[in-house]
This record gives C-alpha cells, structure tokens and sequence, in this order.
C-alpha cells in the first residue's frame, strides 16, 4: 500500500489494482484503503516434501491463467510483485506480456522472488546479498505517516496520548500483532527493574495475551495495552525499543532512528537474524535469541541501555544510517519508469 501511495502521488491519473486471495488480509486492508482488489486462487509453497506438494502443477497452472485473465481485463501495465502466493502465478501470467518489477523486503529471497527476477525488467531488495542478481538496494517503502515521522516534535502529544510519563526514559515493546508471549514474560517480569531505574515502558502484548505488572508509587508508568492502532505515536514516544525483527519491523525502526533490542522470532530460516544484521552491524541495535531474552538478561542490558542517553544518541545515529525513509518514492519512480519504456 506504501508503493501504491507513493504512485499516486506522482502520478494521480495512474490506476492501481492489488492481486490478492480470498484467505489475506489484503480484502480488509486494500479496501480500507481505497485501492481496488482482484482475487485469484492461492499457491502456498510446501517449505518441505508433502502430498501437497504433487498438486502444485495444477494449481499454479489454475492460478496464472486466473491471473492473465485479470491482466488482460485491467488493461495492466506493470506488475509489480513482492513475493508470497500471489506473487508467482502474476509473474507467470505477465511473463511476455506485461513488464515486471519485482521487490524483496527479506535478507533471503523466496522462491516466487528468485523466479520472477528471471524474467524482470527491474528488480529492487531491502538490503544487499539477498540472493536476486543485480538488485537495486532501495529498502523498504513504507507508510508515509512512519517517513515523514518527526519524533522530537511529537513526543509530548504521543506521551500524552497512551499516559507516559513526559520526561522519563522510555522503552516501547511489541511482539507484532498477535504480541508475543517470551517477550511479553520476559520485559513483565523486570517491572520492578524498570521502576527503579527511572524507566517507563509502553508494552503491546498482543490482543489475546496479558501481563501482570503492579504499579510502584512514584515511578513513571508501565503501560500494557492490546495493541497499538498509532504506531507514529509509539514511536515518538519511545527512546528505544524491543521488539521482533521481521522485515518491515526493522525498516520501520531504522526509518524514523529508534534504537532496538532485536529479539528474532525462532522459526524459518534465520530470516529475522538477518533482517536485523545490518541494524545490529551499524551499531543502532542489539540482538538477543528468544531463548535468552530473560528478565535477568533484561535487567542487565535493556535497562542500562534505556537510561544513557549518550549511547541512545549514538545509536540513534547509527540506526538512521541504516534507514531509507524513501524507498516508497524510489520504487514508484522505478515502476513509472518501466511503463515509460
């Protein structure tokens, strides 16, 4: 939605149509936002041999002339792919007819990202060595509320705004969208650590989770809540923050210059270390496995860290060398590009 945005603010008459399933979240977001939405038959990837495996060929065959179908009526010009079920069966349907471009938001690419590449006219990737040959490095696009961000500016509104205490060391923490129960076990139970030291923390866990945090007299808050809908404000309000280290977590976070403790979720294929990796060289955060994120670990590290705000200072410099708060604009740029050709 970030690329589609991006577009249209350079070029207002440009129609744009997601490719999406009918499982995704793509039918509430992209109506949401005003985009319209064609549905085309899902083709998830076996991570291993199963039977499932054996009814792929049908199913991609279903899914690209599905696909071709909907370019063909939309009178398509670009397609424009970043990998997941989809993606494939719209660069098999646009193969020879439509120009691609393809984006890759992961440190490794997937398989529908390393075929698509084959056959596009651009390909763009977050971050180098993510296996497609002769990406252009642009980041991640991202919602303009995150890149046009001004933290300093809005940090008394966003404090005001979830009961922060106005001046305290601040530490934010979020396990994506469903919240995550380590880190929500862990950053709970060094409470008490936090409220010595003079810290406030703002701790998303996750709509079906809770955490038991007892309020001490005179320390700045421990905020827990569901989730957060004004991830702007959390950011502002934060002088650092704990969290996973998904793609678009770590772009999100190094776009608007928050130091992070990223703790990688521990499935896949490492993919979160590496999204990380880059952050973490830099010098704008630090990485902890899930099994060793503790309250003990926390009360050693993640304390001291929140409370000196000349290391925060130096991190946060790091981390914004790290970002590409306009990688929404260079990508459109490129998909306008290849429709001019």
């Amino acid at each position: 939605m970030a690329l589609a945005d991006a577009v249209m603010r350079l070029r207002p008459d440009a129609r744009v149509i997601a490719l999406g399933t009918e499982r995704g979240l793509e039918n509430r977001l992209v109506p949401a936002r005003g985009y319209p939405l064609e549905l085309i038959p899902p083709v998830p990837m076996p991570r291993k041999p199963t039977p499932d495996l054996l009814k792929l060929p049908l199913r991609v065959r279903g899914a690209v002339k599905h696909t071709r179908e909907v370019l063909e009526r939309v009178r398509a010009d670009v397609v424009v792919g970043f990998g997941g079920y989809v993606a494939l069966p719209a660069y098999l349907a646009a193969r020879g007819r439509v120009p691609i471009v393809v984006h890759e938001a992961n440190a490794k690419a997937g398989l529908a990202n390393k075929v698509g590449a084959k056959f596009a006219a651009r390909v763009a990737a977050a971050v180098p060595d993510s296996g497609l040959t002769d990406a252009e490095i642009i980041g991640i696009p991202l919602r303009y509320s995150i890149t046009s961000l001004k933290r300093a500016e809005l940090r008394q509104q966003a404090r005001a705004h979830f009961g922060l205490h106005p001046t305290a060391p601040t530490l934010l923490v979020f396990g994506g969208s469903q919240g995550a129960r380590s880190i929500n076990n862990a950053v709970s139970g060094a409470a008490s650590a936090f409220a010595r030291a003079g810290v406030g923390v703002l701790h998303a866990h996750g709509p079906k989770n809770t955490v038991a945090v007892q309020s001490v007299p005179g320390a700045p808050p421990y905020v827990p809540v569901p989730y957060l809908d004004r991830m702007d404000l959390a950011y502002a309000a934060a002088d650092a923050v704990l969290c996973r280290s998904g793609a678009m977590t770590v772009a999100e976070v190094s776009a608007v210059g928050l130091p992070a403790v990223f703790v990688p979720l521990p499935i896949g294929n490492g993919e979160q270390s590496l999204n990380a990796g880059p952050v973490v060289a830099a010098g704008g955060g630090l990485l902890v496995p899930d099994d060793k994120l503790t309250p003990d670990w926390i009360t050693a590290n993640v304390v001291p860290l929140v409370s000196d705000r000349a290391r925060l200072a130096a991190m946060t410099t790091a981390t914004l060398s790290t970002g590409h708060r306009e990688a929404d604009e260079v990508l459109a740029r490129m998909v306008l590009e290849v429709i001019k050709k």
